[in-house]
């Protein structure tokens, strides 16, 4: 097999879209540095659009020489985490051009078995954790070049009413459709809340929704591997029955697929709804229409896709009151106008005060870099949110925390040029 650096050849797999540690996607779009917020996971648009890949022989367009070469690419430049094998991404391509061949074969014969995933906990805003499984750089390739090929195919069945991990779709577009249904008339929601989605994701209902598309069963062999690979957790191996593990190229894609037969389901009931990635509000005219809404798609959910909805973090309510990726709505001279949620600015704020303390061992010059470098994030996902007071409130704090060139109202302007 033959790998480049350059992207001419390569049969080989690499994959991953990590951004904290190996990982391309959290459970929201709003996440620390906010980075590529039009584009979350870089997602891209795939040049396979035959139809007649789901058929039989989609493992060969996997395996294909420039797939393969664009996986590669994309695990290097994403960069990330080693796996359970301590491989980094500077060592892949070398490793590449020595097994290539013969990873390549193995997995033409069924005989390749993935590595087990390497959690790693990451804290969530309520004080819990939040698992991610950082599958090897090889696995990351193989992972890639699956997603790379199954994106244009399922892309074709996903609903406008989804926007995560999609090609050309953000948090932005997400935002705006909230405003379009608020705006005519469906002003009460039902923020759903899926329990440990990632998880819970039932696997054989996940193949059994794959097998609708891909009709080539060493695709579906080689996902459903994937899918039971297993996790090492403090040294121990732990299997894995249950659940799409969250931190590899495939999940995002895998999410979508599963989530897409709410969406149908949604769809074919006649409501409005908007999710993305596992963020769902399902919008309605009243507060008795969104109960029902609620009680009527509650089965479905847990004994049709056989997911979790948690009771407790469910909210049926006016939509002025849930936050939604970050964000929170409000009526403003008869249109929906869009502002930051309190929760987000009290996350900044830590976040800021951690970057700032001289405790954390970073040199004032590096120190400044990243302060701006999250500063710029942050206003870029939040720039079309209304928030001129708030961040003349922000400024005002932020010149007393660090210094004047770090403001607030400075990044704001170089962040509204783009």
């Amino acid at each position: 097999m033959n790998v480049t650096d350059k992207g001419t050849k390569c049969s080989q797999l690499p994959a991953d879209e990590n951004r904290m540690e190996g990982s391309p996607q959290k459970n929201s779009a709003e996440h620390e540095g906010y980075a590529g917020v039009h584009n979350p996971l870089k997602i891209t648009e795939n040049n396979i659009t035959d139809a007649n890949l789901s058929k039989e022989r989609l493992l060969e367009a996997i395996l294909d020489r420039d797939n393969m070469n664009k996986a590669f690419k994309r695990v290097k430049s994403n960069k990330g985490s080693h796996g359970v094998d301590g491989m980094g991404v500077d060592e892949l391509l070398q490793h590449l051009k020595e097994t290539g061949d013969q990873l390549r074969q193995s997995i033409l014969d069924g005989k390749h078995r993935p590595n087990p995933v390497r959690r790693v906990e990451i804290p969530k805003d309520n004080g819990k954790k939040r698992n991610l499984g950082i599958p090897t750089v090889v696995d990351r390739v193989v992972q890639q070049a699956i997603a790379q090929v199954l994106t244009p195919i399922f892309e074709k069945q996903f609903l406008d009413e989804s926007f995560g991990f999609r090609p050309g779709r953000s948090a932005h577009d997400a935002i705006r459709k909230c405003q379009e249904n608020i705006d005519e008339g469906y002003s009460y929601v039902v923020d759903m809340d899926l329990e440990k989605y990632f998880d819970t994701v039932n696997q054989s209902k996940m193949v059994e929704v794959l097998s609708r598309t891909i009709k080539d069963g060493r695709v579906i062999s080689l996902i459903h591997k994937y899918l039971r690979a297993g996790v090492i957790v403090r040294h121990k191996f732990e299997e894995a029955d249950v659940g799409v593990p969250q931190g590899g190229p495939l999940s995002p894609i895998l999410s979508n697929i599963m989530l897409n037969e709410l969406d149908k389901e949604l769809k074919r009931r006649g409501h409005r709804f908007v999710r993305y990635a596992d963020d769902l509000l399902i919008f309605c005219k009243s507060r008795r229409s969104a109960e029902r809404t609620y009680e009527n798609i509650l089965p479905f959910i847990e004994k049709k896709l056989f997911l979790k909805v948690n009771r407790e973090k469910t909210v049926v309510d006016y939509v002025g009151k849930v936050k939604f990726l970050g964000f929170s709505f409000y009526r403003k001279k008869g249109e929906t106008r869009v502002r930051i949620h309190p929760k987000s600015v009290a996350k900044m704020r830590s976040r800021v005060k951690e970057l700032t303390a001289r405790s954390n061992g970073m040199g004032n010059e590096f120190r400044a870099m990243k302060l701006r470098r999250y500063i710029m994030g942050w206003i870029n996902y939040f720039k079309i949110a209304d928030m001129k007071s708030l961040m003349s409130q922000i400024d005002e704090w932020m010149r007393r925390l660090v210094y004047p060139e770090n403001s607030f109202a400075t990044t704001l302007k170089k962040a509204k040029r783009y």
